[in-house]
């Protein structure tokens, strides 16, 4: 079965194919169709990741998958959510992963209160016009380190620290992150749908 990943996350699509593998389900990227970016103008990450999925659908006449992801805060109130992506656009910083790791550093120098939790949200259409979208999330908690450690993954995994297992994202190998990571709880959550539902 061919999914349409509604991500250009090279990182996302590279953890998802080995994640949705044991279904014979082969994911291509949105990019890969020419398919453009949908609008994220949402607040919550389901909201995001349907729209996402149904924009992905509607382009290529195919089943989709959107994630939609982020870094909720404690110290911040649940920020940046869902506009985690940009979170160092709001600093002055040109928006990479390098930049929003710096700069939300920055901004926790000097917190005490350092509990955050990584949140995944995958939302899956048969159609662009499905009437029961599959939806599962995934929540993985930690605190933010003081400076980055280890050199895997993306994204926020070199600052999420792990505490029972005393390493962060970025120190462990693949087949550890991905048991343990939010978007690996929200993709056992969705194969578990997808057996349910689309597979029996």
């Amino acid at each position: 079965m061919r999914l349409v990943l509604a991500s250009n996350n090279k990182g996302k699509l590279a953890e998802l194919q080995t994640l949705f593998a044991p279904l014979g389900i082969a994911l291509v990227a949105q990019a890969a169709l020419n398919i453009p970016e949908a609008d994220e103008p949402f607040h919550t990450f389901v909201e995001n990741a349907l729209a996402k999925a149904r924009h992905a659908s509607l382009h290529s006449g195919l089943p989709a998958m959107a994630d939609d992801a982020g870094l909720c805060v404690d110290a911040f109130g649940g920020l940046p959510g869902v506009q985690t992506a940009f979170y160092c656009t709001q600093f002055g910083y040109p928006q990479s992963d390098d930049n929003n790791r710096k700069a939300l550093l920055e901004q926790m120098a000097g917190k005490t209160q350092r509990r955050a939790a990584l949140v995944s949200t995958l939302v899956a259409v048969r159609s662009a016009q499905d009437p029961e979208p599959l939806i599962a999330s995934g929540r993985a908690v930690g605190e933010i380190t003081t400076e980055p450690l280890g050199d895997k993954g993306f994204g926020f995994d070199p600052v999420m620290w792990i505490p029972a297992l005393g390493k962060t994202f970025a120190q462990m190998a693949d087949a550890e992150k991905n048991a343990l990571s939010h978007r690996g709880q929200a993709a056992q959550a969705m194969l578990a749908l997808m057996r349910e539902r689309w597979f029996t």
